[in-house]
């Protein structure tokens, strides 16, 4: 059962990237992105939720990823290949570190350039622009742990963040009692 674009309900989420681990953080976004939570996940078609990450220049790599992971590009001149460790990333454009990493895991297709990538808003500070999508009282989804024990679920295992009776969602609202 296929599900059109007008049945699809798009929830906003909260995410605060302070001292969380990249690769760690940007699993459980790539798969918010996607909608592999929702019941009605089809892999081509747009299902996601959108992502709102605060405190970007905070996110943390494990060993010494700081000064031996590199970020390379070309310029498209002769001999314009460029390249900087992720200290100096962190420096420049912290965003950019998480955007890069969870853009990686997503696959290369129409979905992602059209769709998904316009809907992760990633943030160097702890503010945003965001809080009228936000509703009342969000809280930021909660960390990932360092070992998944099986009872993990993108942060939504307790039914917080995920939908909501009487919530706004991009023209959908559900009432709490019938009469």
């Amino acid at each position: 059962m296929s599900f059109t674009g007008k049945f699809v309900q798009r929830t906003w989420h909260l995410v605060d990237a302070s001292s969380q681990t990249v690769g760690r953080l940007s699993t459980t976004v790539a798969s918010l992105l996607k909608g592999k939570h929702k019941p009605t996940f089809s892999p081509n078609t747009d299902c996601g939720d959108v992502v709102v990450i605060v405190n970007a220049e905070k996110v943390q790599f494990t060993g010494r990823k700081w000064d031996d992971k590199l970020y390379r590009w070309h310029t498209g001149y002769p001999g314009g290949l460029k390249q900087r460790t992720a200290k100096q990333m962190r420096e420049k454009h912290p965003d950019r570190i998480l955007r890069k990493a969870i853009l990686g895991m997503l696959p290369r297709n129409n979905l992602r350039h059209g769709y998904i990538e316009p809907r992760l808003k990633i943030y160097n500070g702890p503010t945003h622009p965001h809080i009228a999508q936000l509703p009342e009282g969000t809280e930021p989804l909660a960390k990932h742990p360092r070992a998944n024990n099986g009872s993990y679920h993108f942060g939504l295992s307790d039914g917080k963040a995920y939908a909501k009776d009487g919530v706004y969602q991009e023209g959908v609202y559900r009432q709490t009692s019938v009469e």
